[in-house]
């Protein structure tokens, strides 16, 4: 109360969330070693399962973490309402705690309105990247349904690598051809990675994309 929060350690201030320890050992010491195996930044990603592996924290405990980590996500998402994307930069930056810490791919779709504000995110689909899986009425649905005017692909390569393969790019050119019939701006598909992103606006402007258009079909 004197000092803050940021006089704290790290597991100091796990052990204030945590509250109680065990008969055998104390909360701040438990914090130590749920720290000192995974680190801040993988915490966040460990199942409720992985995080009982640790001796001391039970199904609670590994709850009050998850959710810990969830309220914070959450927090940042909230301070950033109806932004302005003006670059893919602004996209990732937008979405990226979203994705990061997701063990399977995701395909968000980012709604703008004419003034290129975000004013819907959905989540269309879950798992390996198919065709068979994205349908452009799912794609195009959340921007109808909020009288959106373009749309940004968003998602996520669980290996870290933001190369996109070619079903990605497959994919996108139908979706691209899709916005033209449904007059709906196809602003871009971003791929989020461990090393960043990949844009197909900017590649596709610098010559960069791996497929021609025959190759798509």
């Amino acid at each position: 109360m004197k000092l803050g929060p940021e006089a704290l350690s790290d597991a100091e201030v796990l052990a204030i969330i945590l509250k109680t320890g065990t008969v055998k050992e104390n909360i701040i010491d438990i914090s130590n070693r749920l720290l000192s195996k995974h680190g801040i930044r993988k915490l966040s990603s460990l199942s409720i399962t992985e995080l009982q592996e640790i001796d001391g924290i039970g199904p609670a405990k590994a709850m009050q973490i998850k959710a810990l980590f969830e309220f914070s996500k959450r927090h940042r998402q909230a301070k950033k309402i109806n932004p302005k994307i003006e670059c893919a930069k602004d996209a990732y930056d937008l979405l990226y705690e979203k994705l990061s810490d997701k063990n399977q791919e995701h395909f968000l779709v980012l709604v703008l309105n004419t003034k290129n504000k975000a004013i819907h995110i959905e989540d269309v689909s879950k798992g390996t990247l198919d065709a068979s899986l994205i349908h452009p009425r799912e794609v195009f649905k959340p921007a109808i349904q909020n009288a959106g005017s373009r749309i940004i692909l968003v998602h996520n390569h669980p290996s870290g690598d933001s190369t996109p393969s070619d079903a990605d790019l497959r994919i996108t050119y139908e979706l691209a051809v899709a916005a033209k019939a449904l007059r709906i701006a196809f602003v871009d598909h971003i791929i989020i990675g461990d090393d960043g992103f990949w844009s197909w606006k900017e590649n596709k402007s610098s010559g960069k994309i791996l497929l021609t258009e025959e190759q798509y079909s």
